[in-house]
């Protein structure tokens, strides 16, 4: 669907920057600026490090000098209204009537009125719906950019969403030898160290091969395991299966 994001007046060339990234990052590229502060507000230096690279929507952005020009082919019109215009369009939140909106034809225009000032009455009356974003009623006030972003993300997953990013690659599970062999390596060094008493292991090697089991490992930790279980031992001071003299080994466990 046609979407537009149209900027009136705006005063901050970072926030113009912060605009072109929120919507590339959301899949919008057509922004509409309607009389900036800044005649090159697109070239300013401030503009371009806060797009973050969004420079293909800085690129292809517009500058015109009335709102009637940004509107041009455009159906459906949303202002961005936090206090409700008594002779205005309907106050809406942004998802229930993004959701209708998605199902109908239209090509759709967000407004987004000046930092200090916000839309004027004459242009808030055009629309056909005043978006109102839910925020805490005892501090509302949104940075233009962070408004931006959340109309894009609100109309993007009206429209579909982008698919969650899966690891590219799918780590192996280690198999059921692999994970016995890494089991007896630890046993041995447990022993070696006097933590395991072979006499009575009260359990301690069964308990550790359901917790293999539940970390379904891959045979890159089986092999950090192990060469763990080698640097215990060395450490120790364990030497063909005997202890050095000058290693003492805990008191097994009760």
């Amino acid at each position: 669907m046609k979407t537009r994001f149209i900027l009136i007046n705006v005063s901050h060339a970072g926030n113009v920057g912060a605009t072109a990234r929120a919507m590339k990052v959301m899949g919008f590229d057509e922004l509409v600026l309607v009389a900036p502060r800044w005649p090159n507000v697109l070239r300013r230096e401030e503009t371009i490090q806060r797009s973050s690279g969004a420079l293909d929507v800085l690129g292809k952005a517009r500058i015109v000098e009335t709102l009637d020009e940004a509107l041009d082919g455009m159906t459906h019109l949303c202002a961005t209204a936090m206090t409700p215009r008594d002779f205005g369009p309907p106050t809406v939140a942004p998802r229930p009537h993004f959701e209708m909106l998605s199902k109908e034809e239209h090509s759709v225009a967000f407004l987004f009125g000046s930092e200090r000032f916000g839309m004027r009455n004459e242009d808030v009356y055009r629309c056909h719906a005043a978006l109102s974003i839910p925020t805490n009623p005892q501090f509302g006030s949104l940075n233009l950019g962070a408004a931006v972003q959340l109309i894009a993300y609100e109309w993007r997953l009206a429209l579909g969403g982008f698919p969650v990013q899966s690891p590219s690659t799918t780590n192996l599970r280690a198999d059921a030898v692999a994970v016995q062999g890494m089991l007896q390596h630890w046993e041995k060094t447990l022993v070696d160290v006097g933590f395991l008493d072979p006499a009575a292991p009260k359990k301690l090697m069964p308990r550790l091969n359901q917790l293999a089991n539940r970390a379904q490992l891959t045979p890159e930790e089986i092999h950090i395991l192990r060469g763990v279980a080698k640097a215990v031992a060395k450490r120790c001071g364990v030497e063909g299966g005997t202890l050095t003299p000058a290693f003492t080994p805990p008191p097994p466990l009760p």
